[in-house]
């Protein structure tokens, strides 16, 4: 169980970075922060209820994404993630 649980975890890690890099790249360009939660959201497994923070700057815009990776072990909880990404800003 324990190795499934970090097989998870990992998952979830990785659907995070992914999310981010995504979210990130879409709003540093025209479409802005509304573009980066579609595309975070659309990067990420959706069992895992992404949850996608774009921040749009003047010259760099950060992603933020955090999932949360439930539990497969008994009386242990879920375990949330979170993962950022910044990329220049493109106007």
């Amino acid at each position: 169980m324990a190795a499934i649980q970090l097989g998870l975890i990992g998952y979830g890690v990785n659907q995070a970075g992914s999310g981010a890099r995504a979210a990130a790249r879409a709003a540093s360009q025209q479409g802005g922060p509304a573009a980066g939660v579609a595309a975070g959201r659309a990067a990420v497994s959706g069992w895992l209820d992404p949850r996608v923070t774009p921040e749009k700057g003047a010259e760099t815009t950060t992603a933020t994404v955090q999932v949360h990776v439930p539990g497969v072990i008994p009386l242990f909880g879920g375990y949330d993630v979170t993962r950022h990404a910044t990329m220049p800003t493109d106007d």
